[in-house]
């Protein structure tokens, strides 16, 4: 599965103004929420927050990459965010988060959710790609960076 098949412009937001790592999963739990599925804010929110009590999903560079898997899922869905200004995040670098890729996958779903997981954290590594995606500011063209 390729990125461009879970994440769609509707779902990328610049500049979003959070202050706190639960206000920012807020956002982007809206942003997956509005992917269809029928999936409401709070069950997103939920889930999110859920794996993150298991440990954070801090990457470390500014990266997050909150995700999990949702019991009545039935498609996998993505969503980005950049944040106004980095927040804790409690990344094992110790370094503020501005940059968030949150997916969440069916339950069912265990190994395409890790081959998702693993392809991201990788494209995130970049640190190229890290720039671009902080100097970018429209939504069509963060997407073109994400699913290139």
């Amino acid at each position: 599965m390729q990125i461009a098949d879970i994440l769609a412009p509707s779902r990328i937001a610049c500049d979003v103004d959070k202050t706190s790592k639960k206000a920012a999963l807020e956002s982007i739990a809206a942003l997956l929420a509005s992917g269809g599925d029928n999936l409401s804010q709070g069950q997103v929110f939920d889930c999110l927050l859920d794996r993150e009590r298991l440990g954070s999903t801090g990457l470390g560079n500014g990266i997050g990459l909150p995700h999990g898997r949702l019991k009545n899922g039935r498609a996998t869905v993505a969503a980005f965010i950049r944040l106004k200004t980095g927040i804790d995040y409690d990344a094992a670098d110790k370094q503020p988060v501005d940059l968030l890729f949150a997916f969440l996958a069916p339950e069912r779903s265990t190994d395409e959710h890790l081959r998702i997981l693993a392809q991201i954290a990788e494209k995130f590594s970049r640190p190229e790609l890290q720039g671009k995606l902080r100097a970018e500011n429209d939504a069509e063209a963060l997407f073109a960076l994400l699913t290139d």
